[in-house]
């Protein structure tokens, strides 16, 4: 029963810098794996990054040196800080988390999404 709730999306000019967060609800259970996808219209959904609870990031090759991925254990909070941004990133913005509770089971769970638009 993992609810995530994004929230910071909006627009922002080409160059500029948007900061989003999701906070994870209604479980005590570690969510081993946190992140971000984005889908924009026309395209399937892609990773933007993920970080699990040890504190490792992975960024898809596109984000690599502008997003910074980090995360609130404590808050089961995950944040994503965008900088540079460019309007090929506008998309909407999903949060997800999965955990592991056993060996071979996997929960996932997503958020509704946020909007980002970056304007030339």
């Amino acid at each position: 029963q993992v609810q995530l709730v994004e929230s910071g999306g909006g627009l922002v000019e080409a160059g500029g810098s948007l900061s989003l967060s999701c906070a994870a609800s209604g479980s005590d259970v570690e969510l081993d794996v946190m992140g971000w996808y984005r889908q924009a219209p026309g395209n399937q959904r892609e990773l933007v990054a993920t970080i699990t609870s040890g504190g490792t990031t992975n960024y898809a090759d596109s984000m690599k040196g502008r997003f910074t991925i980090s995360r609130d254990n404590a808050k089961n909070t995950v944040y994503l800080q965008m900088n540079s941004l460019k309007p090929e990133d506008t998309a909407v913005y999903y949060c997800n988390a999965e955990s592991y509770p056993l060996s071979y089971f996997r929960r996932q769970y997503w958020g509704q999404g946020t909007q980002v638009t970056v304007s030339s």
